[in-house]
């Protein structure tokens, strides 16, 4: 009697038990996937960037009018554009230009973004308040008009675009950095360095920054797709890199004359590459941040 009385309260639960996994596998599922996807698109293209220019013998610069927007064909298999170009190469050269500007233009962001984030988190008081009002002052512009300002100075190129994506795209490193730093402040263990007579410079650099680097290159990790559109939107209104040189901004641009005598290729192509570089970049950083972050992946499985 007292086996068939406890039997309906322990199964259910035992079933609501077995039940409530399956979401949380679900959604490991769902993650595991979106990175084997993630990498597999990012080494695809990264292999095209640095095998496809070596082993096809054309030079991306090369004008061939009898050529002109030809379809993809076996011989040009994203076709060719209005002067005869062949418009993979140009994609594989203009793919290489974003990653270059990607990573650099990340790198610049990370290392202004953890050195405000750690002076104000740091020292707190006047230094704190006047950095972040100057962070808050500097995110009330949009970023793309800021750029456009900051390279607007300067002759079209590489380093003028480089510079106005990283000087746009650190405040988001220096929040992250500074309220790790500020609770870092209350362990035992800077208080310790502390009373032991460390000098406050020797704390930031000892104890801070090497407790701050993993979401340091995060940040990092999540500024490389805004970089890549933020190169490719200066190059399409002709802020960017010059119009001979290759890049998929320019190649947007050229290619929306393209469209009107059924060029599609000349658009379709060079904007395919960028979605797929940015989101396959983009699941990487979303798949870090998940793991580093217990709490943001206990609430997606729930």
């Amino acid at each position: 009697m007292g086996e068939q009385a406890i039997a309906p309260h322990w199964r259910p639960a035992a079933r609501r038990r077995a039940g409530s996994a399956r979401p949380g596998q679900a959604y490991r599922r769902r993650a595991r996937l979106r990175l084997a996807v993630s990498v597999a698109v990012l080494a695809t293209l990264t292999l095209a960037v640095l095998i496809v220019p070596p082993i096809v013998d054309l030079d991306q610069q090369s004008v061939d009018l009898r050529q002109a927007l030809l379809p993809p064909s076996f011989a040009h298999p994203f076709g060719t554009d209005e002067v005869g170009r062949d418009v993979l190469l140009r994609c594989v050269y203009g793919l290489r230009v974003s990653f270059i500007v990607g990573l650099v233009a990340a790198a610049v962001s990370t290392v202004i973004g953890v050195a405000v984030g750690a002076v104000a988190g740091a020292f707190g008081g006047w230094v704190d308040r006047v950095l972040m009002r100057g962070v808050d002052a500097v995110a009330s512009v949009p970023h793309l008009l800021l750029g456009i300002f900051i390279v607007a100075m300067f002759q079209p190129g590489l380093v003028p675009v480089i510079a106005s994506i990283g000087l746009t795209h650190w405040l988001g490193t220096a929040r992250i950095v500074r309220s790790e730093i500020l609770s870092l402040r209350e362990r035992p263990f800077v208080d310790a360095a502390v009373v032991g007579g460390a000098s406050r410079w020797y704390v930031i650099r000892r104890h801070l920054l090497p407790n701050v680097a993993g979401h340091a290159a995060l940040a990092a990790t999540l500024v490389v797709p805004h970089a890549i559109w933020h190169e490719t939107a200066l190059s399409f209104i002709g802020l960017g890199l010059p119009a001979h040189l290759a890049s998929l901004g320019n190649m947007l641009n050229d290619g929306q004359q393209s469209l009107l005598t059924g060029g599609w290729w000349n658009s379709f192509f060079p904007g395919l590459l960028l979605v797929a570089a940015a989101l396959a970049i983009a699941g990487l950083a979303g798949y870090a941040r998940e793991r580093t972050d217990p709490y943001r992946s206990s609430e997606m499985i729930r």
